[in-house]
């Protein structure tokens, strides 16, 4: 693999070419300076290549990836950071053109936001049919709202290959599925026999394209997903217990209760924490951690 200079003299090359001209305020160069030495440790760390060769695509995974370390103002340093430099020096952007807004997920994280089991069955009580079963699908699989859009057999479509534990899914029994995450990661995720059985029955004859909050979807089961689901989880939750975690809380709920599963089977907690950021889709046992709070 070709060597690059450290992130650091990246970021200085970088920002002596905006200095002066494009930038003239010293704290600004300072904190897209600052915010491009990160950029360049992730990519190098990623083996990914170098600052001047960042385009669009991998500039936008970077941003959901960092979208659950960091907050929203820092989040949106380093993608403006980016944008003058994709502009200004490597030319990887139009005009005209734009990084898209990613939303800090930190805040959401750091609060516990877990439901109890009874509490989610009350919640699907107050749902109509096809939010109910996305919200049982949710709860079972681990998966985010959008990724409820992007579900098919993993017979038909397979996960990428990345690393993994063998005990992915010990405990559980069940029909694997692939679902798209963050960054465009397909990732295999497990959904009980009874629940498979349901999906399946809503299974589209021709998939079909559905734009969420500005992003389309491939679809492929006639269930809600997304904001409709999203806001759909959150109407019922507010109006059963008087408050709402968001569907997000799903998830929260779904790393519990796959913790205690494990280290009853005798998994050690780094094991089970290692487990879990892969059947989540996060892949990094500290994001897990913050779920158990």
């Amino acid at each position: 693999m070709a060597k690059f200079a450290s992130p650091i003299k990246q970021a200085v090359s970088i920002m002596k070419q905006i200095q002066g001209t494009d930038i003239k305020s010293i704290g600004t160069v300072r904190n897209y300076q600052s915010a491009l030495t990160r950029v360049a440790e992730y990519l190098q760390n990623n083996r990914i290549g170098s600052l001047r060769a960042l385009d669009k695509i991998a500039a936008e995974t970077y941003l959901q990836n960092r979208s659950s370390q960091v907050g929203q103002s820092q989040l949106n340093m380093e993608r403006q950071a980016m944008q003058k430099m994709m502009l200004v020096v490597t030319n990887k952007l139009d005009v005209n053109e734009k990084l898209k807004v990613v939303k800090s997920e930190k805040i959401s994280i750091l609060r516990g936001r877990s439901y109890t089991l009874l509490q989610v069955e009350m919640i699907c009580n107050a749902q109509r049919e096809k939010n109910s079963l996305s919200t049982k699908i949710v709860l079972d699989s681990g998966i985010r709202s959008h990724e409820l859009y992007t579900l098919l057999p993993a017979n038909v479509r397979k996960a990428d290959i990345r690393p993994s534990s063998i005990a992915k899914f010990d405990g559980r029994e069940g029909i694997k599925y692939t679902v798209v995450g963050k960054g465009g990661l397909v990732r295999e995720v497990m959904m009980s026999y009874s629940l498979s059985l349901q999906l399946e029955t809503k299974r589209l004859s021709y998939p079909r394209v559905v734009d969420d909050r500005g992003i389309k979807y491939q679809q492929h089961y006639d269930i809600n997903a997304g904001a409709r689901w999203s806001n759909s989880f959150s109407h019922a939750s507010k109006k059963i217990l008087g408050h709402s975690n968001g569907g997000h809380g799903l998830r929260h709920t779904y790393a519990q209760n796959r913790m205690d599963e494990l280290t009853k089977l005798g998994y050690s907690r780094q094991q089970a924490l290692e487990i879990v950021s892969q059947e989540l889709g996060h892949f990094r046992p500290e994001i897990t951690e913050i779920y158990l709070r």
